[in-house]
């Protein structure tokens, strides 16, 4: 299982929302660049990264920060903002290692496949919840789509990976909601990476032990309790 250290952009700055809500951010770094080269010296081998500017706006904002972290040769997931094809091919051609589609994957599956089929498993999906429902456009509208019925769509699309994150625990410091990571676990049979509540070793433990059949998640996303020094990315590099 893969530690995902999470980088979200704002203004070009390394900060974090909670529950999404820009009214409620905390500023961590004015260097994302050097707080990714931190993760890659603790042992990080993947970054997740969200334009919040972009998921926000509908176009990514934030792609010079991007750059100067794909450039320190780590393998970085982004999403933020990503609607277009144009979108898609230019974060792609930055370094990035993984697109996350969020928004416009719970409005066209015929961009899904298209996307899938020219890029393969460099499309992955991001599918935002909110009481199992799926929230768009930087999580400020939810639709009448259950989080569970689009992973089917998408997995059925070829879609390689899924990130779900559950909003009511993101950057709460809460622990993550293990039964909604463990039913969508049970549904589809992509790669499911984790978000949302991490803020001990535990939490990590316990999503490690998840499984359906020989399934497990390929990953966990973790952010606040990074920054808040409440855990450190080695220890839970070592439960991984």
């Amino acid at each position: 299982m893969t530690i995902y250290p999470a980088i979200d952009l704002k203004d070009g700055k390394c900060v974090r929302l909670l529950q999404g809500r820009a009214d409620q951010q905390t500023v961590y770094s004015d260097n994302p660049a050097a707080m990714a080269a931190r993760f890659r010296a603790a042992g990080a081998t993947w970054i997740h990264m969200v334009d919040l500017d972009g998921a926000f706006g509908g176009t990514p904002r934030n792609l010079a920060a991007v750059k100067a972290v794909t450039d320190l040769g780590i393998h970085v997931q982004l999403g933020g903002g990503l609607r277009t094809r144009e979108d898609v091919e230019r974060v792609l051609g930055l370094g990035v290692q993984r697109a996350v589609i969020g928004t416009r994957a719970a409005e066209s599956e015929a961009f899904i496949g298209e996307l899938v089929q020219s890029f393969g498993d460099r499309i992955a999906v991001g599918i935002d919840a909110k009481d199992g429902q799926v929230a768009v456009k930087g999580w400020v509208t939810t639709t009448a789509t259950t989080a569970l019925a689009l992973a089917q769509r998408m997995d059925a699309l070829g879609v390689g990976t899924l990130i779900h994150t559950d909003i009511s625990t993101d950057g709460m410091l809460t622990g993550p909601n293990l039964a909604a990571q463990r039913m969508l676990l049970e549904t589809v049979k992509c790669r499911i990476i984790a978000s949302g509540g991490v803020s001990r070793r535990e939490d990590v433990v316990n999503l490690a032990k998840l499984t359906h059949g020989q399934a497990r998640l390929d990953g966990v996303i973790v952010g606040k309790a990074l920054y808040e020094n409440a855990v450190t990315l080695e220890e839970l590099i070592a439960v991984a």
